[in-house]
């Protein structure tokens, strides 16, 4: 097992998120600290150490939702001493956040253990979708509908479609759906259409909803959202079938 998928399945951090550590010096094998991200990992055999710390792999899977509210940093520790995620989750094993959330949005967010899960949510070959629910300081024109859906074009290239609608009868509260997990994109493809945004929560990842679940709250996902989440990244070996009422209005 290569030592980055190593330490998700000890719900250490992400895979991705993993390669990092591994290179900072932070990763141990048999005594000695490993830097190349290609190493291997016996699991029956060698003795892993993160921050000298012993580290094995979980084996029992956790997972998360949690509604994430503003002012809390999505990350297993931070080093300013913020307040975490993963403080406001209970859990006897150690789990991660799966993608991020900037500390002034709120909304759905997932933690696990399972490496293999959230290494394919995150990649951008499964194009998971993410919808957020957009608060404007001005009403937004029909018109920009059009350049939203289609695609906005932003300093690092243009963007994917998505699908925006109002989701009430106030026109400056905007609903968008999108596909891809650039840095800061719903606020940079407003900010490209000329609006700023009030606040910004996201309510859906993939067929998962946030559904009722008050701020700051979160509860274990069921087998049925788990089963879901894993036919979405072609980890169920199940047919997928018909989800209808699958999503819950918040």
């Amino acid at each position: 097992m290569r030592i980055n998928k190593y330490l998700a399945a000890c719900g250490v951090a992400s895979r991705r998120a993993a390669e990092q550590l591994i290179l900072d010096g932070r990763v141990r094998i048999n005594g000695k600290v490993v830097i190349d991200l290609a190493t291997q990992v016996n699991a029956d055999r060698d003795e892993v150490r993160f921050d000298g710390k012993e580290i094995k792999p979980d084996t029992r899977a956790r997972y998360v939702m949690l509604n994430k509210p503003k002012g809390v940093v999505v990350t297993a520790k931070d080093e300013k001493g913020r307040k975490t995620v993963t403080d406001l989750v209970r859990s006897r094993e150690r789990i991660f956040p799966v993608g991020r959330l900037d500390i002034d949005t709120e909304g759905l967010l997932i933690l696990t253990n399972d490496g293999d899960l959230a290494h394919r949510l995150m990649h951008p070959r499964y194009q998971i979708s993410k919808t957020y629910r957009v608060r404007l300081t001005r009403p937004f024109q029909v018109a920009d509908f059009d350049p939203l859906t289609k695609g906005v074009e932003l300093e690092d290239g243009l963007t994917l479609p998505s699908q925006a609608y109002y989701y009430t009868d106030d026109p400056s509260r905007v609903e968008v759906r999108v596909t891809e997990g650039r840095y800061h994109l719903v606020k940079r493809m407003f900010e490209a259409l000329g609006y700023e945004i009030k606040s910004l929560k996201r309510i859906q990842i993939g067929p998962l909803s946030m559904g009722t679940l008050a701020r700051g709250h979160w509860r274990p996902l069921n087998a049925m959202e788990v089963e879901y989440l894993k036919q979405a990244v072609g980890l169920s070996e199940r047919k997928r079938g018909s989800r209808k009422n699958w999503r819950r209005r918040s």
